[in-house]
This record gives C-alpha cells, structure tokens and sequence, in this order.
C-alpha cells in the first residue's frame, strides 16, 4: 500500500488514535485551549501587518545591500562547483568571493515561488508556506535538555521522540521541525537516520531535513522517496530544511552542500543569515537590515541556478549582543524591529519569510522566559512571519529545550492563532440579537447567543490559574511550570502514535540498518 493510500484509508475510516478522537474530551480540550484531541491547521492571517519601514526607508536598504554584493561580495567557501556555477551565471568570482552586478540575484529569484506547499504523509496535516499563511514548528538544535525532573542534562534520542511526540499532539504546532534537541548519545554520523525515522514514525506532520552533511541530506531525500514515492518527492515539496549563512557574509561548504541536494529535488531551503547584532552584523539596525538582505539574496538565488523554481524562504535570526558580555540577548527593541523590515523586504521580493519563535535567555521558564518569549513572538506574529522555527520549547539562548518551556509556548501559540483569526463580523459576530433580547441594564449571561458561543467564544489557557486564591491553594499551590510538567506528563503517557503504513516502516528500518552497517560509528 502506498503512504498515500494508507493515510486516505486512515482519513476516511481506518483505526483513529487518541490523538484524532472526538467527544466530551475533544469539547473541554476545546474550551481550555487546546489538547491533544483538537489538532488545527495551520494559521491563514485575516489581520494585517506591522510595517516599521516606508518606501524611501525599503529602498535605502536594498540600495546598499546592492552596494554590499557588488563591492564586498560573499565569500562560497570550498565549494569550486558553486564558484563556476555563480561564473556561468555572470558574477565576478575572485578566488572564493562572489562579486553580483546589481540586479543578478534579483533577476534569478523571479522563478522562486511565492507560495508552496509541504506535504504531511497525512494530507491534512499538510502546510501552506507563504502568502497569509503561518506555519510554527518546534525548536531547533539545542545539545541539551531541561527534563521534567528539573535536570539540565545532555538530549538523548528519547527526548528527541518525546518532542516530537509533545509537537504532534500540541493543536497550534502545524509542523514537526528538524533536530528538536540533539541526542548525544547516538554517533554524530548515524544520528540523523534515527532524527528523520522519528520524525516519521511518531507524527505524521510535515518536518525537516538534515543539513550537518551533503550525504546525510541525501539520506533524507531517500527516506522520503521511501514514504512518499520517487516521482512525488522530485514534482512536490515534502521537506522544508534551514541553510544558515555563516554570517558575516559567508556560506560554507557544508550549508551549500545541503542546499544543493535539497534544491536539486525540489525541496525547499530557508536561507537564513544567523545575526548576532554587535557581533556578526553592525550594531545598527539599518546596517544589520542590509547585510541580511545581501545574504539572503546571493544564498537564494544560488538555489535557483542549482534548480530554477525550487522553494526557498527569506529567513533571518536576529538577536543582539550584551554590550558588556558578549551574550546573546533575546526580547529587546532592535531585534525585533529587524524582523519586521527583514519580513518587508522578503514581501517585495515575493518570497516566503522565516524569523522569530518564543526565543529568551534565561536558564529556567520563569518570568524573564516569559516575558523575553511574548516579546519575541508577538513580534513575530506581528510581522507576517510564514514559517515560524523554535515556536516552543526554547531555552538558555537556544542551548536547551525543555519541556515545561515547551508546554508553556503552545499555550502561546494557540492564542496567536486566535489573534490571528481576526474580528468576526458575520452575524453570529455582530450579536444584534443578543444586544436586542438584553437591553439596557440586563446581563449577557443567561441570553441565547451567549449559550450557544460560551464553550468556543474565548481562549482558555491550559496552563494559566484563573481561580481563586483559596481553591488555587487547594489545588496545591502549583506554579505555571508545575502545571506544565503535569500538563507534559499527562500527554506523553497518552500519547498514541499515528498509522504509517508497515511496509513503508519495514522498507525506512531497513534503508537505516543498511547504511549503519555501512560505517564505523563517529562522534566527532
């Protein structure tokens, strides 16, 4: 049976798990905000965005970005078929700096969509990527874990199951991401095989590719083509992966490798500038604005001379430096308003947009977490953003994930995704009626419209304590990290994997054995 066939016959009738079941706990998981009965797709905006930049502003910055590409140049590193492809094209390479006459990349990127679409192995969990759409996925990278004991640990490939299974269940996350904590304790070359197998096996939405090696970004392919079939891989879009640029101004042979082998099957790229303000970008926002967008420009449009029409996202990581330390700082001003020019910029070039997430230092999910992350991702909702990496789970600057940090930011996201929805201004919306049997000095409580909207008419957090002082101290004093460790217990032992076909699982252990056996183990 094909995946395609066996995800249909579990749409339309075939064994449902807890994850997809109905009812009264379907209803109240509603009503609290969500929970692992009440999956929902991913956001179409019906609000608008927030722009910090006019026309004169945009064109200043695309201007000097010109400047920078022409005059400074971005450095391929170790990659001479890179090199004689940017030859070919017309640039003026120097040893292994690129030099773009003005409008070159320009020029290049009109064959990249506007919009694509992943596909999930179950259809209906399948994303739009750019336009209104936005897309959130879990973090990204992290090599350690705060666990529910309260332990700052090394991730494991457990951990890395147990978020993608936490990522699965969680209605506002749309997408399963990429390396969601790196489990340390499986060779660093045999890795990525477990990574992509668990992203299949224990969730069925769409996830990301491996991108540390070329090879391992073939493997990915290949697992694919194995879930999806050959020809359905090369004409559609099943992998959405992250090629950072090793800024400033430079893209090294391992991200160019990934990038050509996802480009070349027509998978898409998210070329990301990863900025430090202060450290690897000017500490002006203007001047960090530009150098993202020369970037950005030289590593898309290099996937479209490796495969013309290829997606690719305009992404930027942007974060300032503490001045005094030279520690990342996340939830302050600059960054933000980067964000918005950079999502500006990505819209006048007609290209899908990645920034942002619920991103903080702090060590623990306390109030600095909080607050950072609200800054950070109202930000980003604010900006447009399409495709939304390290959503939840974020801690230490990127170092950790952590699960009640995780549970926390879900909570989050579902109320951005009610943001997001807009004002209601159908009839239901208006509530003439209800205004209309209340009257003046009346109360809505007891009217007909409120009876029949009261279980979906506000978000309820699942996290937030909103009762009283007494019965809170009742209920035993929890914290809102207490309740989300209770919360991320509660679902990890209710968790029920998803259908996968077992001819596709035999045929994805056996591509994994297969190439375990075929080199020594390496953790380096």
């Amino acid at each position: 049976m094909s995946d395609s066939a066996a995800v249909d016959q579990e749409a339309t009738g075939g064994r449902r798990g807890r994850g997809a079941g109905g009812g009264a706990a379907a209803r109240r998981a509603a009503r609290a905000g969500g929970g692992p009965g009440t999956q929902l797709t991913y956001i179409t905006r019906k609000m608008g965005v927030y722009e910090v930049l006019d026309e004169e502003g945009l064109a200043l910055i695309e201007k000097n970005a010109d400047t920078v590409l022409e005059e400074t140049g971005i450095i391929f590193r170790d990659d001479a078929e890179a090199l004689e492809m940017w030859k070919g094209a017309g640039a003026d390479v120097r040893g292994e700096r690129v030099h773009f006459p003005k409008g070159l990349c320009r020029s290049l990127l009109k064959s990249a969509p506007s919009t694509y679409t992943q596909h999930a192995r179950n259809p209906a969990r399948s994303v739009e990527i750019g336009g209104r759409a936005t897309v959130f996925a879990p973090v990204y990278g992290p090599p350690f874990v705060r666990d529910l004991e309260g332990n700052r640990r090394y991730a494991t490939i457990e951990d890395f199951r147990n978020f993608v299974k936490l990522a699965y269940m969680a209605p506002s996350i749309h997408h399963s991401g990429g390396t969601v904590c790196e489990p340390v304790d499986v060779p660093v070359n045999k890795r990525h095989l477990d990574m992509v197998y668990s992203h299949i096996r224990y969730s069925d939405k769409p996830f990301m590719g491996s991108v540390t090696a070329p090879e391992r970004a073939e493997d990915t392919v290949a697992m694919a083509k194995i879930v999806f079939g050959d020809d359905f891989v090369e004409n559609n879009t099943v992998l959405t992966s992250l090629i950072n640029a090793n800024s400033p101004m430079v893209f090294d042979e391992t991200m160019l490798g990934a990038a050509k082998v996802y480009a070349r099957h027509n998978q898409a790229c998210i070329v990301t500038p990863f900025i430090l303000a202060g450290a690897m970008s000017p500490v002006a926002v203007a001047g960090t604005l530009t150098q993202v967008l020369a970037e950005v420009l030289a590593g898309a449009a290099f996937t479209q001379l490796v495969r013309p029409g290829a997606p690719v996202l305009f992404g930027t990581f942007a974060s300032s430096i503490s001045m005094q330390s030279g520690a990342p700082t996340f939830g302050t001003p600059e960054p933000s308003l980067v964000s918005y020019g950079a999502a500006q910029l990505a819209r006048r070039l007609n290209l899908p947009f990645r920034t942002g997430g619920s991103l903080c230092a702090s060590k623990v999910p306390d109030a600095q977490a909080a607050y950072e992350s609200a800054n950070t991702l109202n930000s980003t909702v604010l900006a447009g953003t399409n495709f939304v990496l390290h959503a939840a789970g974020w801690l230490e600057g990127g170092l950790a994930s952590c699960y009640e940090k995780f549970m926390m930011d879900i909570d989050q996201l579902g109320m951005s995704q009610k943001m997001c929805e807009g004002v209601d201004l159908s009839e239901n919306g208006q509530a003439m009626d209800a205004i209309r049997q209340v009257g003046p000095g009346s109360h809505y409580l007891g009217c007909d419209h409120t009876q029949a909207n009261f279980q979906t008419a506000f978000y309820r957090s699942s996290i937030a304590d909103n009762n009283s002082f007494e019965q809170w101290q009742a209920e035993g004093s929890k914290t809102a990290p207490q309740r989300a460790n209770q919360l991320a217990r509660q679902w990890l032992e209710s968790y029920e994997a998803p259908f996968l076909d077992p001819g596709i699982d035999d045929g994805l252990k056996d591509f994994i054995a297969r190439k375990k056996e075929s080199m020594p183990d390496a953790f380096t």
